[in-house]
């Protein structure tokens, strides 16, 4: 195996879009607590929903982070030797 060092290579960097990665997976996590909503992937609303019903049950606990992971992929721009690789491994 050889291996290169490219100098001078373009990249675009965009969402992972390949079969099975979610667009986000989100997640609420209590900041009087620390207690957490499970993730879910591609709809917010569940964390949502979980910290509502935290605060229904503890009415001090009021403030969350919020967290949403997306997921991303790095590919050959047009002109990068890499491109053409890419395209006879697919």
């Amino acid at each position: 195996m050889t291996r290169s060092i490219i100098r001078a290579a373009d990249w675009t960097l965009g969402p992972e879009t390949g079969r099975g990665a979610p667009e986000a997976i989100f997640s609420a996590l209590c900041l009087s607590c620390g207690d957490e909503s499970q993730p879910t992937g591609e709809d917010r609303l569940p964390a949502e929903i979980w910290a509502l019903k935290h605060t229904g049950r503890n009415p001090a606990h009021r403030q969350f982070k919020a967290t949403a992971e997306t997921f991303w992929r790095v590919t050959p721009a047009e002109g990068n030797p890499y491109r053409e690789s890419d395209a006879q491994g697919a």
